[in-house]
């Protein structure tokens, strides 16, 4: 038995004693028969069972035999070419795979390939970041050459070829600065392309194609008809493919980008092409832009500079961001938000809102029935007229009532517009006058309250 009472007698005294004792033999994990025997610490059989399934549960579980050496990560220039020829050519553009072929054979495997990936953590990544910056390299692009670095390291963990992806930690990166020009400096450099060129830059900055999708338009991609085109492909380094969110987006032809495709000569498929048909390429485009733009008397300029332009000229007439989002294929609005500041007084109409009390509208009617209604953006106060003091809103105002209104609110935005002047009515303007405060008397009788929803009633003169 494991668990019995055993009887004694001490050869020191002579006493007779007894205890409950555990004795327990049995084979571990690793096949070893190992015997434990104890005395129960409370002295009965239930204490005494209880300590022997312990000690059994124990022996069961030992294993002293010597873990298995944890198989080594791979390499990083080997694991490399994996992650390139499946993860790369699978789920991204072949721009974006030949992007990272580049990066890891410049940067990244002449630095870390000798490395185990389980040997790369945050402290070789800081090293390559301080090497990278010391050789002039930008932190943006640093930190492009951190996101390929980490993708391939994350894919090895999902892969079981990594335990965990070391921490990362990203370079600031300053809000880049873009280059636009003026109005008339847009329509400057478009007047001055030569004719063969004139379509492809008017389209740039009438539309705001990037250069990529400008060299893949295709003529069925336009509606000459209906004024629009649609963004279906793009050129990245010899390759066409989808645009650069993946996304197709449909743009509206200005008039002048219209007239100017209609007179655009067509050698191919592709609308804006070679002599011979051909797809241009990304250096015979630079010249034809650097001479429009030095005939115009401007610097140097690139594609991308149309692009920033469409999307400033925009915002600068006050076209809501979200639509600039659209017309230019950004994929987020922050993409979109670094033309923000170019919006005519957004800032101060924000800020105006808070000066808005109760939103009031006067009517009146002209002597050939025309109701003018005038919204009033202040705080209207009743006051005494001629019958005594005025009741609370609603409040019946006749020729006899007077509104005053704060300083800051002008007589002149009661005076009816020019066209009804030029239709002969006979309008009967409020005459202002007073101190301080303007006071109006309104010719008709309507109805007043403080609320927005208040519909005057008109009433004959």
């Amino acid at each position: 038995m494991t668990v019995r009472r055993r009887r004694w007698r001490d050869p020191v005294t002579g006493a007779v004693k007894n205890a409950w004792m555990v004795d327990v033999k049995v084979a571990g994990r690793d096949g070893l028969v190992r015997r434990v025997r104890r005395v129960a610490p409370v002295q009965n059989r239930r204490a005494a069972e209880r300590l022997e399934h312990q000690l059994r549960q124990e022996l069961l579980d030992t294993d002293d035999t010597e873990p298995p050496e944890p198989a080594k990560s791979p390499l990083l220039v080997g694991f490399s070419e994996r992650f390139v020829a499946t993860y790369a050519a699978t789920n991204n553009k072949p721009s974006e795979v030949e992007s990272k072929r580049t990066i890891l054979r410049l940067h990244i495997l002449p630095e870390l390939g000798r490395l185990r990936l389980g040997e790369i953590g945050p402290a070789e990544l800081e090293h390559y970041k301080s090497k990278k910056l010391k050789q002039g390299l930008s932190r943006k692009t640093v930190n492009n050459h951190l996101t390929v670095l980490r993708k391939m390291l994350a894919t090895a963990v999902e892969w079981h070829a990594l335990a965990s992806v070391p921490v990362v930690r990203w370079l600031d990166v300053p809000i880049p600065d873009f280059d636009f020009l003026s109005f008339d400096e847009a329509n400057a450099v478009i007047d001055a392309a030569d004719d063969d060129w004139h379509a492809m830059i008017t389209v740039a900055f009438r539309a705001g194609l990037r250069h990529g999708e400008l060299l893949a338009l295709r003529w069925d991609d336009i509606d000459l008809g209906a004024g629009r085109l649609v963004v279906r492909r793009a050129v990245a380094r010899g390759i066409i493919g989808t645009p650069k969110n993946g996304k197709s987006r449909e743009v509206p032809l200005s008039e002048q980008a219209a007239s100017a495709l209609r007179d655009h000569q067509r050698r191919s498929d592709l609308v804006f092409a070679g002599p011979e048909g051909e797809m241009l390429t990304k250096g015979a485009c630079k010249w034809p832009l650097w001479r429009a733009s030095m005939r115009a008397g401007l610097r140097r300029i690139g594609w991308h500079v149309a692009r920033h332009t469409f999307a400033s000229h925009l915002v600068m007439r006050g076209v809501p961001l979200k639509t600039v989002q659209e017309l230019l294929g950004h994929s987020s609005i922050e993409m979109t938000m670094r033309y923000a500041h170019l919006s005519p007084d957004a800032r101060r109409d924000a800020v105006r809102v808070l000066d808005i009390k109760e939103t009031v509208a006067l009517s009146w009617t002209t002597s050939k029935g025309v109701v003018l209604r005038v919204p009033l953006h202040g705080r209207v106060r009743q006051t005494a007229y001629d019958q005594g003091r005025a009741p609370r809103s609603p409040l019946p105002i006749s020729s006899r009532t007077a509104i005053r209104f704060p300083h800051s609110f002008h007589s002149t935005s009661l005076v009816a517009p020019q066209q009804q002047r030029e239709r002969g009515d006979r309008v009967r303007e409020p005459r202002a006058c007073g101190l301080g405060q303007h006071v109006f008397r309104l010719p008709v009788l309507c109805q007043h309250s403080a609320g927005p929803n208040w519909s005057p009633q008109r009433v004959p003169d």
